[in-house]
């Protein structure tokens, strides 16, 4: 009960418009005061809540402190792994974006070891300077452009990795063996990312462009993973069935067309190979908003008009309910914030957790 109790005092902090006291928590909350009261001091302790100074007195009656998320304690460390670059990204509690690096270089020569030893050091280069900053890192995520079964990367096909133990060849870097190290698809991260700093509509389909192309699907703001934690790989949606050669195998596929390459070589067929494979996931699955990320939001300008014919032409409700077509809020950054985010939603979503780690 106490566990559920933090959660729910934190989350009623969180997710306030303005900065609310012990009383207004207690009130949106139905516990009582000296419950929350004891919950707070706790939760201040554990460094996830500050009491600000209150508003000068403008009346009679003394103006109540209000509470906010700290800045100063926890961060998530995101990691993120694609064909031509790595990141790392360190997020704050009130996901503030503290630390930020990236490295441009071709990782399929270098293999899973090589590539994510190089990624570790450069996450241990954030970890430092956030902890330089008053920070203490919870955890890590990794977001890598395959299929994640577990702590599993089983398969990435644009990397050519198959069956990698990713958390262990990153705790491999002795600044980073002490931390817990989620795994993830890549564009299910930048989905959730998207999802917290983007706000508006809880349904959508995220479309992650980079060399290969992903998809994360929300559904009443949850992400939808699919039985086995594998949907979203839109890339490797046929869009022409006697068309180029895929590197899984198969012919014709999304990613062929509207992949990064074939974005940096002016495709002709770009916008109307995304809009054929959108307008079957809309048919489907019945999604309002697609949110265009990674690559395509660069090159949004050029590919909407295209898309958006492709859509009204193939969407069989595009006459009742017209798909809204936007790009991403956080362009190429969306995975490894959605990483460090997921991070920083653990913590929030079992503070109880984290105090026992104090």
């Amino acid at each position: 009960m106490r566990a559920h109790n933090l959660a729910l005092v934190l989350h009623t902090v969180a997710n306030s418009a303005d900065p609310p006291s012990r009383a207004a928590v207690a009130s949106a909350t139905g516990l009582t005061r000296a419950t929350v009261s004891a919950l707070v001091d706790d939760l201040i302790a554990g460094g996830l809540l500050t009491e600000l100074d209150p508003p000068p007195r403008t009346g009679a009656g003394r103006p109540a402190a209000g509470l906010a998320l700290t800045a100063a304690g926890p961060a998530g460390l995101g990691l993120e792994i694609n064909v031509d670059y790595l990141a790392a990204c360190v997020v704050d509690l009130t996901g503030t974006v503290r630390q930020r690096l990236t490295e441009h270089a071709d990782q399929r020569p270098a293999g899973p070891a090589e590539a994510l030893a190089a990624l570790g050091r450069l996450g241990a280069r954030a970890r430092l300077a956030a902890e330089a900053d008053g920070l203490v890192l919870a955890g890590a995520a990794l977001a890598v452009p395959g299929l994640v079964s577990g702590d599993l990367v089983r398969v990435a096909p644009n990397l050519g990795w198959q069956n990698v133990d990713a958390p262990v060849l990153l705790r491999g870097v002795p600044e980073l063996a002490d931390l817990p190290v989620a795994v993830d698809n890549e564009a299910n991260l930048a989905a959730l990312g998207e999802l917290r700093v983007a706000g508006g509509n809880p349904d959508f389909l995220y479309v992650s462009g980079e060399v290969g192309i992903g998809a994360g699907l929300v559904i009443d703001g949850e992400l939808y993973r699919g039985v086995r934690g594998w949907s979203g790989e839109i890339g490797h949606v046929t869009v022409y069935p006697d068309g180029r050669h895929c590197r899984c195998g198969a012919r014709g596929c999304l990613e062929q067309y509207a992949g990064q390459e074939a974005l940096a070589a002016d495709e002709p067929l770009a916008a109307a190979a995304l809009g054929i494979a959108l307008a079957a996931v809309v048919n489907l699955l019945d999604v309002p908003v697609i949110v265009l990320g990674g690559a395509f939001v660069p090159h949004f300008p050029r590919l909407r008009d295209g898309i958006e014919a492709e859509l009204r032409r193939r969407v069989l409700t595009a006459g009742l309910a017209p798909v809204t077509l936007r790009a991403a809020s956080l362009g190429a950054d969306a995975a490894v914030r959605g990483a460090a985010d997921a991070v920083i939603r653990g913590v929030r979503d079992d503070p109880a957790a984290w105090l026992r780690r104090t």
